[in-house]
């Protein structure tokens, strides 16, 4: 069995479009998609499009949620660029195209998904929608410990941007810590992040996801993409910043 885990695509198709790509050609047929399919960047439509088509998991992210009533706790740049996504997606594609079904699609999307043992949410297992879990956390023993109640072996996340696996001493590896590759253990719990299609943070431009392989193994995959193309997408929007296009190319 291989599932591939993808999250927080941010409307770049580009992103999407190779990671997509990438999955097939390895032959893996099905795709889970942890949320925050919209936000931040160019091509919100064409996103979701896709996501449909080729998820048979999807989960509600916050900046999903934030298209479909107003935006929490957004600062400015997040909360301009959802407002213009909210705008598009009102506007059909094409001739014949249907906005109401993508509105649809977004609304009916579940902020869990368990199948024992894994649990899937985009931001935590405590706030499956808002919670951040970042690296520097395992500072923070406390926070770990409350979340990890709620977790019976294995939680994937997305939402901070930044791939890697929370263990509960606690402790947090990177993927090139392990040579992007991490063995499910026997006893024990642990969460995984799986990184960002669209908008990565960890220094590395270049889109990630995870493959869940027999139960038995992860693997952290990089998927180099044309982001210059979607920079320069932006670039030409005036309600998305310039720095939503140039961290892309930083991959920060």
């Amino acid at each position: 069995m291989k599932r591939a885990l993808i999250s927080d695509i941010h409307s770049n198709l580009e992103g999407l479009e190779a990671v997509l790509a990438d999955i097939e050609s390895k032959g893996i047929k099905e795709v889970y998609c942890l949320g925050d399919i919209v936000g931040y960047g160019p091509n919100p439509r064409e996103c979701i499009d896709l996501v449909q088509k080729h998820s048979q998991i999807c989960l509600l992210g916050n900046h999903d949620q934030g298209a479909l009533f107003d935006p929490e706790g957004f600062h400015t740049v997040a909360e301009r660029a959802i407002f213009w996504t909210r705008e598009q997606l009102e506007k059909p594609l094409g001739f014949g195209d249907q906005p109401d079904q993508r509105w649809e699609f977004l609304g009916e999307l579940p902020r869990t998904h368990r199948e024992e043992p894994y649990l899937y949410v985009h931001g935590s297992a405590r706030n499956p929608l808002n919670e951040y879990v970042f690296p520097e956390d395992v500072y923070m023993p406390r926070k770990l410990e409350r979340i990890f109640a709620l977790v019976q072996r294995f939680c994937f996340q997305g939402h901070t941007h930044v791939p890697g696996v929370f263990t509960e001493k606690p402790e947090f590896i990177a993927p090139e810590d392990t040579a992007y590759e991490y063995r499910l253990p026997s006893e024990g719990r642990i969460m995984v992040n799986v990184g960002s299609v669209g908008q990565p943070r960890d220094g590395d431009n270049r889109a990630c996801y995870v493959i869940v392989e027999d139960d038995e193994l992860l693997r952290f995959c990089r998927v180099p993409y044309d982001f210059e193309e979607t920079r320069r997408k932006i670039y030409e929007i005036s309600e998305l910043d310039n720095n939503l296009g140039d961290r892309l190319r930083d991959g920060k």
